[in-house]
């Protein structure tokens, strides 16, 4: 009997209202005053008392479709842009809405389907194609220090060692992605040293546990980079071409070209961006070349490329604020990223979407020279041992081959029963790795084929937003694990005056994330791998509430979270004498706080953002006792409790 219930619960809210003779359809699509499409806007239609009828939410493509009387009129609204009324007419309509002075941005990292940020009931920041020509900030790392919850930390100047934490979360808990293609290293490692802003038309930041819909890596947030696409409005195609020069060497400099011919459309740029930064042996070279080739196949289907490439030179100086920089020290790295994909629309209803790619990295770290000894000194203070200079000479080479598909159901139903989106993916990561020390010499190759299925559904009222979902993850490392994630998002208040709308949000998500290619397989002695390690995992929970203000001129959102993180990895020394230490499940830590974010926009033309974040980081179980910064009571090292 249940599977008929299902079925039959299926077809009903998936089956439309019966029409009477005097009925027509009324459909249409609601875009932005740029013309892209406004998904989930509510849609009502009225009559000519200005009664509700029936109303629907648009698809990810903005279009709708409801059954209306003979005389009716049709209201469009979203968070975050003024409503707009129209006419009914038996062509379709084009709703346009304009932008609120604070408006709201379409995401897609927090669902994997385009969704209003505030409607996904997650911790969401989002740097659009205008913030970025805005700022004008070259590398990735540097716009995303403007999110509440983050540290960057870097290790020197620009392009040496650059590292995300996010909410207390270890560097490597961070999932970042490319147009839906994952860039990190097997074990969740990101160098954010030499990505750039360049060719890009949004970036998003979504913190939280997502390993229910991104499986391992996604511990503490996803980052996806989205690549700029022509504007098919504009006739002749377009070339852009820009330089500017500062202090240090500092020149940065690209062209860039877009347009569209009748099927096909694309968009390719080259940039440059050079500094030779203020200490000895720090210059930063970085060369980007990246495209966007789109061929619509059909009304419903299009298929697109993306590719992207980066290759830095840096200098690497060491501790300069402590001794002697490191003359012939140096890091080079180049990253090439290919992929693509395929999206139907197949009906109304269901959409599907395929994708291949692959993720290349070839990094190399050198020093040949070793320096003599020196004692490290700050100020007055001296180190109480010598520090010597050891010769090194590694290449890493990685690949992540990766095949996802995706499949949304859209059901709808009478307005009182809400509608809802199904959405079945499944992923396929191959990792490849090879680890080479050429002074040894030794040559370590390591694979994993890592498979994941995710379901999620998405149940939307007029003042009501639900998310619901979970995967199971089989890694070639760890076995299987279920991972799941929830949300709810609830309109308290639904008013556009001097008290505007009122939301109040929840999350909570479990995350894992397998062990890098070096904790599992490194033959040093000094950091010696450990093929039996368990993954690590998180539990992060979070609530918060959004206030506008002044008829949508100002917004207030605070947020309380509360951070878990068990079956850390790290070394331990298992022979005091000879130094030699290995990677092992160590400890658990946690991370609560909270996050108060303010947008006002008084007047047009003007706009400001401001973000504090406080972090109250513990460690609370430590394996390691000789290792100082993981010791049980200790604050989390490099997590700054005021931000």
């Amino acid at each position: 009997m249940i599977p008929v219930i299902v079925v039959s619960a299926a077809a009903w809210l998936a089956s439309p209202a019966v029409a009477s003779a005097a009925d027509r359809e009324v459909s249409g699509t609601v875009v932005d005053q740029s013309g892209q499409p406004l998904p989930r806007a509510y849609v009502r239609l009225l009559d000519p008392a200005r009664a509700q009828d029936a109303a629907t939410f648009a698809d990810e493509s903005g279009r709708f479709q409801l059954i209306a009387g003979a005389d009716c009129r049709v209201e469009v609204s979203l968070t975050g842009f003024q409503t707009a009324d129209v006419a009914c007419d038996t062509a379709p309509l084009r709703v346009v809405l304009a932008v609120a002075p604070v408006h709201e941005t379409v995401v897609v990292s927090a669902t994997r389907t385009e969704a209003p940020a505030d409607q996904v009931g997650a911790s969401v920041t989002a740097f659009t194609a205008a913030d970025l020509e805005r700022k004008r900030i070259p590398l990735v790392a540097d716009l995303l220090r403007a999110s509440p919850g983050v540290m960057v930390v870097r290790s020197g100047g620009a392009g040496a060692q650059t590292s995300l934490f996010v909410r207390g979360g270890e560097s490597n808990y961070n999932k970042v992605l490319l147009d839906g293609i994952p860039l990190n290293e097997p074990g969740g490692t990101f160098n954010f040293s030499n990505l750039t802003t360049d060719n890009l038309e949004r970036v998003e930041i979504v913190r939280g546990a997502h390993s229910a819909l991104f499986g391992s890596d996604a511990m503490a947030s996803v980052v996806q980079l989205v690549t700029r696409r022509p504007d098919r409005s504009r006739a002749r195609p377009q070339g852009t071409v820009s330089f500017e020069g500062g202090t240090y060497g500092t020149m940065r400099g690209g062209a860039a070209a877009s347009g569209a011919s009748g099927r096909f459309d694309y968009v390719a740029g080259a940039q440059r961006f050079t500094t030779d930064n203020r200490e000895p042996n720090s210059a930063f070279d970085n060369t980007t070349l990246s495209a966007n080739l789109g061929l619509t196949i059909s009304d419903t289907a299009v298929v697109r490329f993306i590719g992207r490439g980066e290759r830095e030179h840096v200098g690497t100086p060491g501790q300069t604020a402590f001794g002697r920089p490191d003359l012939d020290a140096f890091f080079e790295r180049s990253d090439g990223i290919g992929g693509m994909a395929f999206d139907h629309q197949v009906t109304t209803r269901l959409r599907q979407r395929a994708a291949y790619s692959l993720a290349a990295s070839d990094q190399q770290s050198t020093n040949l020279v070793a320096d003599p000894p020196f004692v490290p000194r700050f100020g007055a203070r001296a180190a109480p041992f010598t520090f010597s200079d050891f010769p090194f000479d590694s290449r890493t080479n990685l690949h992540r081959h990766h095949a996802s598909y995706q499949a949304d159901w859209r059901l709808t139903g009478a307005a009182r029963h809400g509608e809802h989106l199904v959405t079945v993916l499944a992923d396929w990561d191959g990792e490849r790795a090879t680890l080479e020390n050429r002074l040894a010499p030794t040559i370590t190759r390591a694979s994993r084929n890592n498979v994941g299925w995710s379901l999620q559904h998405q149940a939307l009222w007029h003042r009501l937003f639900t998310t619901a979902g979970g995967r199971v993850e089989h890694n070639a490392s760890f076995g299987t694990a279920f991972v799941p994630r929830g949300s709810v998002v609830f309109v308290a208040r639904n008013s556009r005056g001097t008290l505007g709308e009122t939301k109040l949000r929840a999350s909570a998500g479990l995350g894992i994330k397998e062990p890098t290619v070096l904790e599992s397989y490194s033959p040093s002695p000094f950091f010696r791998g450990n093929p039996d390690l368990k993954p690590e995992r998180s539990r992060t929970v979070e609530a918060g509430v959004e206030q506008r203000l002044g008829a949508d001129r100002a917004k207030l959102e605070v947020v309380w979270f509360a951070n878990r993180f068990s079956d850390r990895i790290s070394t331990r020394t298992t022979n005091p004498a000879t130094f030699e230490a290995q990677y092992f499940n160590i400890g658990l830590s946690r991370a609560r706080g909270s996050e108060l974010s303010i947008d006002v926009a008084p007047v047009a033309g003007l706009r400001a953002r401001s973000g504090y974040t406080f972090l109250a980081s513990e460690v609370i179980e430590s394996t390691a006792p000789n290792n100082v910064v993981l010791q049980a009571g200790n604050w989390m090292f490099r997590r700054p409790r005021n931000s």
